[in-house]
């Protein structure tokens, strides 16, 4: 007799091609898994994926195919690759779009950089990596010191030491 794990919810994903946060984004998969929350990882290209501490990942789908209404939340990973969605015209009208339709809107480390880039953390409290401070302040967010915060259906955090607190919240939004 075979059985069927029943996902409640799906998140997509979001990785850089080349040197995402290992931790960020292998905690968050495993720690949503284990909520029964479907994970799809979505990234720039279909070729492997290879974070700062050389781990690799084969994305499921290229980003530019992720529509807005076949998931329950989007989620950005960390690392030095991710600034090459701070200003991508697509990626930040796919954050508007999640933020528009009330569902959990997520980023990591320095990815918060991308939400407020892309207007949606005007006004909401939010975290990010110290060096980037200044990214979000200046695009109107009010910036809270802690490892993690949630401002509605957004949840920052501020790293790779963050990261299962940071997919524990997501459960919870997504769960309640």
């Amino acid at each position: 007799m075979k059985y069927f794990i029943a996902y409640a919810m799906n998140a997509l994903i979001i990785v850089a091609n080349k040197n995402f946060r290992d931790e960020e984004l292998f905690i968050t998969k495993s720690e949503l898994e284990n909520y029964k929350i479907k994970t799809i990882v979505a990234s720039s290209e279909m070729t492997e994926c290879t974070g700062m501490l050389k781990k690799t990942i084969m994305p499921d789908m290229l980003v530019s195919d992720a529509r807005v209404e076949n998931y329950d939340s989007i989620i950005f990973i960390g690392g030095m690759g991710i600034s090459q969605y701070f200003n991508d015209s697509a990626i930040l009208s796919l954050a508007k779009q999640f933020y528009a339709q009330g569902k959990v809107v997520a980023a990591i480390c320095i990815a918060p950089v991308i939400l407020a880039n892309s207007g949606i953390l005007k006004g909401k409290k939010a975290t990010v990596s110290r060096s980037m401070v200044g990214d979000i302040v200046k695009e109107g967010a009010e910036y809270v010191g802690q490892s993690c915060v949630v401002d509605g259906k957004i949840i920052t955090a501020n790293g790779p030491s963050a990261s299962k607190e940071f997919a524990k919240k997501i459960a919870i939004l997504l769960l309640k």
